[in-house]
């Protein structure tokens, strides 16, 4: 995968086959400590202690379609590369969080890429889901939740194309401003 948003792309539809009903995925780059963490936790179906011990091992998988689990094993690499490493804590019927750092200014760290088309994608992907984005660089922070915009728009799901158009160009902006 060729930036972070990706990987945070295929995780997240991870917890979407998991049968999560709240995704929350935090990006933390702190500048000072040349850090960029990424994490993304679930309340999805969680994985046997077994087999969250061996994600990140691309023929470990809990799917029945295939037998190979690439995502997690792709972005342990992409941490590896870039002298980070990745955490796994998983309870099974509770959900999953998934925690990876990287040397901030390390070239081989990936781009975070459009974080924007990655947030509205699982919009699309999954209206009924809640999703939260937490995105902090240094002492800024930008916060994007689903549930909270349904409320103030007084709508059950985001999947409009105008309002999509709309949560896009707010997403752009606000990462834009914090950079």
């Amino acid at each position: 995968m060729r930036d972070i948003s990706l990987h945070i792309l295929d995780i997240a539809e991870n917890s979407v086959n998991a049968g999560a009903k709240n995704i929350v995925i935090k990006v933390d780059e702190d500048i000072k400590k040349n850090i960029l963490t990424l994490e993304i936790t679930d309340n999805g179906k969680g994985m046997k202690k077994e087999i969250a011990e061996k994600a990140a091992d691309p023929f470990v998988t809990s799917r029945t379609t295939r037998k190979v689990g690439l995502g997690i094993s792709l972005l342990k690499e992409a941490t590896k590369a870039a002298e980070g490493d990745l955490t796994i804590i998983s309870k099974e019927n509770a959900g999953t969080n998934i925690r990876a750092w990287f040397k901030h200014d390390h070239l081989d760290r990936k781009p975070l890429g459009n974080i924007a088309e990655t947030i509205i994608s699982l919009i699309l992907m999954s209206p009924d889901i809640e999703i939260s984005y937490i995105h902090r660089k240094n002492s800024e922070e930008f916060i994007f939740d689903t549930k909270e915009i349904k409320s103030q728009l007084d709508v059950i799901t985001l999947n409009n194309s105008q309002i999509l158009k709309e949560l896009k160009a707010l997403i752009n902006n606000k990462l834009k401003e914090i950079s």
